[in-house]
């Protein structure tokens, strides 16, 4: 009888102990203090011309400081940290986080570090050393919550001022290092990477980056794609050698970025979990927990509102360059083995007939999808744009030379892809033709109807718009969008007075625009 009591209590008391807790990955974009190590940047050197001094330090300091408690994250991992003073001073200022680790080379001008609300058992550093550069070690420390011990490995990875040869050396030495735990042991990677999400993809043709001949640190090392497709919930768990998931998946293509670059969304900070997160044991991720905090002192008018320095003085106001990401994670058992119940509520689509809104949801296919009733809307050469009444179109590039303007088709699809955030159908099956929709052009969107900055509008045909062109962009009510054409003879001519006729909404990194892919689409109006 006691025993029973005893064991019904523990497993109870288990119960109660359940619960969530949330991670956090910040580069807070160099937080210096006012002691002169002789390691500062330029412009952070103490008490010179800069205007490095007592008032632009506490305001970067608090800055910061105000970014840390409105995440409000059990662990933070933090980037671009002079010392481990700093983070101590973090933890007078925030005494909700009583743990902190640190580390950086002694000739290193930043490191990066923990703080910490969860107890750190232990941590150490992953050296990663070359002959003619210093970057950081990656930093690895061990947590344990409700009893469960788990690792979080904070990296720093040098910039793109470098060849992806030093990423990749940052990505065999992490990998290394987790081929080295059990295989149901829980960890996660984050930290700047700077590395997108789909490096393999938007390096690919930087001749400067690439001399790994298109392997890339993120997605082949670390295993977050295999083969051509990234790990997605739908398959995750079925790979045989260690791979791991980017969080960045679960939001929508426009949603992923933490950092702007020339106006383009960039990744450079990621959360990437192991199959280890989504298993029946311990600790698992919450699904689609993931999201970037971007409150609107720190994100305005499509702008990261950084700290700013002009011809090397600070101005004195701003935060990061860097958005932070967030995910959560449980011991709760209503969370184990969600990746079962995802696939399980979700396998009955694929395979089947879906609507083209269906592949918008998908990163990647597990298995065809059926689309019936797809009218082609617009054509050029192999390229056509398919919509099916009351609902979205889409891309179909360079496989479309035997599809007819105007036909109706059912047709399998067996492969998509995110093309810089457009969604393109890469593979199919024709399946059907069906009868020709000579009224297709009333499946055009009206501008004037709509807003054509909507990510959610994209690979629609357009009309109805007109404007004034200047240097390939047009400007119309107070608006500006870009107009895109790979032969850029094609273009309407600076300072002519144009109508879209038939233009094709697109994204690229994040931005929408107007593609025009021949004259007719767009008519000079003098």
């Amino acid at each position: 009888m006691f025993k029973s009591f005893f064991l019904f209590f523990l497993a109870f008391g288990v119960f109660l102990n359940a619960k969530d807790f949330c991670v956090a990955s910040y580069n807070v974009e160099n937080l210096f203090d006012l002691e002169n190590q002789k390691t500062e940047y330029k412009e952070y050197k103490p008490f010179t011309s800069s205007n490095w001094n007592k008032k632009t330090f506490h305001t970067k300091l608090n800055n910061t400081i105000k970014v840390i408690k409105d995440i409000d994250c059990d662990i933070i991992a933090l980037q671009e940290i002079e010392n481990k003073q700093i983070l101590q001073t973090l933890l007078k200022k925030i005494p909700s986080y009583k743990y902190y680790s640190f580390s950086k080379y002694k000739n290193s001008a930043v490191g990066l570090g923990f703080i910490s609300k969860v107890k750190i058992i232990n941590s150490k550093d992953i050296k990663v050393k070359f002959s003619n550069k210093t970057f950081r070690p990656i930093l690895e420390s061990t947590f344990k919550i409700d009893n469960h011990e788990f690792k979080i490995f904070n990296n720093h990875w040098p910039s793109k001022r470098v060849k992806e040869s030093y990423r990749i050396k940052f990505a065999k030495k992490l990998y290394d290092r987790v081929k080295k735990l059990p295989k149901d042991y829980d960890y996660i990677l984050l930290g700047d990477f700077n590395s997108n999400y789909n490096e393999e993809q938007t390096f690919k043709f930087d001749k400067k980056l690439n001399n790994t001949y298109g392997i890339t640190g993120i997605n082949q090392v670390l295993n977050t794609k295999i083969k051509k497709d990234f790990n997605t919930y739908d398959d995750l768990m079925q790979k045989e050698k260690i791979a791991h998931y980017n969080l960045w998946l679960d939001l929508k293509s426009y949603e992923r970025f933490s950092n702007k670059f020339r106006n383009k969304n960039q990744t450079p900070d990621n959360i990437i979990v192991p199959k280890a997160l989504f298993d029946t044991k311990n600790i698992s991720y919450i699904p689609y927990s993931f999201k970037v905090f971007k409150p609107s002192y720190l994100y305005k008018n499509k702008r990261v509102l950084r700290w700013q320095i002009k011809k090397g003085i600070h101005q004195g106001y701003g935060y990061s360059d860097h958005l932070p990401i967030i995910a959560s994670f449980s011991t709760k058992k209503e969370y184990k083995n969600s990746l079962f119940k995802h696939n399980n509520q979700n396998d009955s689509k694929d395979n089947k007939e879906v609507l083209i809104s269906y592949l918008y949801e998908k990163e990647t296919l597990k298995n065809p999808s059926i689309i019936k009733n797809a009218i082609v809307i617009y054509k050029n050469k192999n390229n056509a744009i398919l919509k099916q009444k009351n609902n979205k179109a889409i891309y179909f590039y360079k496989n479309a030379k035997n599809l007819k303007l105007g036909n109706s088709y059912d047709f399998k699809v067996t492969k998509i892809e995110n093309f810089y955030g457009l969604k393109e159908v890469k593979e199919f099956e024709l399946l059907k033709e069906n009868k020709r929709n000579n009224s297709y052009k009333k499946l055009y969107l009206n501008a004037k109807n709509i807003d054509i900055f909507n990510p959610t509008y994209q690979n629609e045909i357009i009309t109805n718009l007109n404007g004034i062109v200047k240097n390939n962009r047009l400007y119309f009510q107070n608006k500006e969008i870009r107009l895109y054409c790979k032969d850029k003879s094609i273009l309407p001519p600076n300072n002519s007075k144009i109508r879209i006729l038939s233009g094709h909404l697109s994204t690229f990194k994040g931005n929408i625009q107007i593609n025009i892919h021949k004259k007719s689409d767009y008519k000079v109006e003098f």
